[in-house]
């Protein structure tokens, strides 16, 4: 089967490194949050100003003056801090962000990413994903397959305006891991009972298997 959502956070969770940085974007990102040991002593940034991030609160710990960059209420570790958004760019573009997981709507066999804007629709801008994408260690994308209409979202060339270019380190999807790599798809792992017939049938790029 597939990996639902929870399941595509728990891979990705496997990507974070101990006594690392990790910042998490929206969507999927947000949960790997809640799948982290506390003994990987990792220190969750979010670009709107805080760095010691936490799970989700429950309801007698819910402060609104404590939210994450998708206005989320969450918590603060012992040793979490905040500040103000220009240092936390700063941080990030700094090059002090270990890891950045984001969301994506496609990705192409040369690191390419476009995770910000649907030709046509009105959007309220990338946030800061571009700073992330340039300014991280590690890129890690964590995405459905393919879109809801069926369309492929790895592919040879992004056809959505870019976030960053060559900038993605590993793919996550529903059906595997893929790293971007010498012109294609090099596939990691598969989702349980996943086949290569299943993700070739719904990837718009060459696959090479490891």
């Amino acid at each position: 089967m597939a990996w639902d959502r929870q399941g595509i956070a728990a891979r990705a969770a496997r990507e974070v490194e101990a006594r690392s940085v990790v910042n998490l974007g929206i969507g999927i990102p947000t949960l790997v949050a809640n799948l982290l040991p506390d003994s990987a002593e990792v220190m969750i940034h979010s670009e709107n100003g805080l760095l010691g991030m936490g799970p989700y609160p429950s309801e007698e710990e819910i402060d609104p003056q404590v939210i994450n960059a998708g206005k989320q209420t969450v918590t603060l570790i012992n040793g979490g801090a905040t500040f103000d958004s220009a240092m936390s760019f700063a941080m990030i573009r700094g090059g002090h962000v270990d890891l950045a997981v984001l969301g994506g709507m496609q990705v192409a066999v040369n690191g390419d990413l476009a995770n910000w804007q649907v030709p046509g629709k009105k959007v309220t801008g990338m946030g800061g994903a571009m700073d992330l994408v340039s300014g991280a260690k590690r890129v890690v994308v964590v995405m459905t397959h393919a879109s809801r209409s069926g369309e492929p979202k790895l592919l040879e060339r992004c056809s959505f305006p870019l976030t960053g270019s060559a900038c993605v380190d590993r793919v996550i999807t529903d059906l595997g891991v893929f790293d971007p790599e010498d012109g294609a798809f090099r596939v990691i792992e598969l989702a349980p009972e996943v086949s290569r017939q299943q993700v070739e049938s719904c990837t718009g790029a060459r696959l090479r298997y490891a």
